[in-house]
């Protein structure tokens, strides 16, 4: 197998809590986003415009469908006979095997299959950011620099810093300390999670990283502060374009809003740099003389024949005469009848809402309040049913089907539920 000079490590394993219900069966980076693409992506379209051919994707919790999106890595030319996209879940060896531990333990389990493309730079991504980036400048400027490990930066609001791993640099952009997640953040320029490493001074500190019994296992709470306080160069690089982590519901939400701005601060429609994703042959479209559509992404095999505003829908979704949908993420194949009405939401796929119910309502339903869901956001599951008449109100989750007995609104229990639509 012939050399590269860096290949990349994404880490794909998380279980992303903080997204409440969508990540209940799927992990993380294969949520669906932006109508017709998942969170990861958008990582797999920057290394193949970056010309980084080899990729590893480090996947744990519920990999089943995530696996199967990736597949043999066609959609994003990862399809190749010298490197291509591999997937690497943990597996048990002569001497052990353990989930996972940490995100430094990761890529330490991975050893022999980075050593075996003889790399000699390893680019470290999290498979959960919405962005576009060359890291092929940020690995010219990193080999340029002579440092150890160069890490991407942005300046962040100082009220958020907390939130990060933030770095103080000098005028040269050297890294003289570093800080995970601060209770009281010096500075606010924040990790970014893209990493470029000196493989083999990177090897070095996974495993002795990996014999710490005290460690968690941690590039921002372990190796780099380990690297820091060795002495090695570690540097900056900054970046300017759009980047978020969609790790909640509200910066999901966000990011998929950013899309509909007049000069959205995300553009999905930049031909020199095209995301690539999988998907489905659905057939166009299709709004009815009764539709209404704003200001909204509408991907294949959508129906519309009510009022649509300010929103973005996945392949399958029906729009029934008379339903209004306004603010919200709706997912592949939502049936919303006539006279339902959506603010504000998220709604999970394979979801029917039924006439007359109402999600995101000015009423209050403390039984489904979530402190997953914030700034008057509603979050529905996948494969769930809301009966006629059902109302939701602001900043609550539903995770089972909601009935309507008479006048008492319920979630279902398990094996109550009618039969989805397919």
């Amino acid at each position: 197998m012939l050399s590269k000079e860096c290949i990349a490590m994404i880490l794909a394993g998380g279980q992303g809590s903080r997204l409440g219900v969508l990540t209940k069966s799927i992990a993380k980076p294969a949520v669906p986003f932006g109508a017709k693409y998942r969170i990861i992506d958008f990582a797999l379209s920057n290394c193949v415009h970056s010309g980084i051919d080899t990729v590893g994707v480090l996947t744990q919790y519920q990999p089943l469908e995530l696996n199967t999106y990736i597949g043999n890595g066609r959609p994003w030319d990862l399809d190749r006979n010298n490197g291509g996209v591999f997937v690497l879940p943990p597996y048990v060896n002569a001497e052990k095997g353990e989930w996972y531990k940490g995100t430094a333990n990761a890529i330490y389990q991975n050893i022999g299959f980075v050593d075996q493309f003889n790399a000699e730079y390893v680019l470290i991504l999290s498979g959960d950011h919405i962005y576009k980036m060359d890291y092929s400048a940020m690995l010219e400027a990193h080999i340029k620099s002579g440092a150890a490990a160069t890490i991407a930066v942005l300046p962040v609001p100082q009220e958020e810093a907390h939130r990060f791993g933030i770095m103080s640099v000098d005028r040269d952009g050297v890294i003289f300390e570093f800080a995970e997640k601060p209770a009281k953040p010096r500075s606010n320029l924040a990790s970014m999670g893209v990493y470029i490493f000196k493989w083999d001074l990177l090897k070095k500190h996974l495993m002795v990283d990996e014999n710490n019994t005290k460690s968690s296992n941690d590039f921002g709470k372990n190796i780099i502060p380990a690297m820091l306080g060795a002495g090695e160069r570690l540097c900056a690089y900054n970046f300017n374009g759009y980047w978020k982590d969609v790790g909640t519901v509200q910066s999901l939400w966000e990011a998929n809003m950013d899309l509909l701005e007049q000069k959205p601060a995300f553009n999905l429609y930049d031909d020199e740099w095209r995301i690539f994703s999988r998907n489905p042959v659905k057939p166009p479209h299709f709004t009815g003389s009764s539709a209404v559509v704003k200001n909204s992404f509408v991907t294949e095999g959508c129906e519309v024949y009510g009022v649509v505003e300010h929103s973005v829908l996945f392949e399958g979704v029906v729009i029934e005469e008379g339903a209004f949908v306004k603010d919200s993420v709706i997912m592949p194949n939502v049936k919303i009848c006539g006279g339902a009405s959506v603010t504000k939401a998220i709604i999970g796929a394979n979801t029917e809402i039924c006439a007359g119910a109402e999600i995101g309502a000015d009423t209050d339903t403390p039984e489904f309040n979530s402190d997953i869901c914030d700034d008057d956001i509603t979050l529905v599951s996948a494969d769930i049913y809301i009966d006629k008449g059902v109302k939701i109100g602001k900043n609550c989750m539903i995770e089972s089907d909601v009935r309507v007995d008479g006048f008492d609104i319920h979630a279902a229990q398990n094996g109550d539920k009618n039969k989805m639509i397919s």
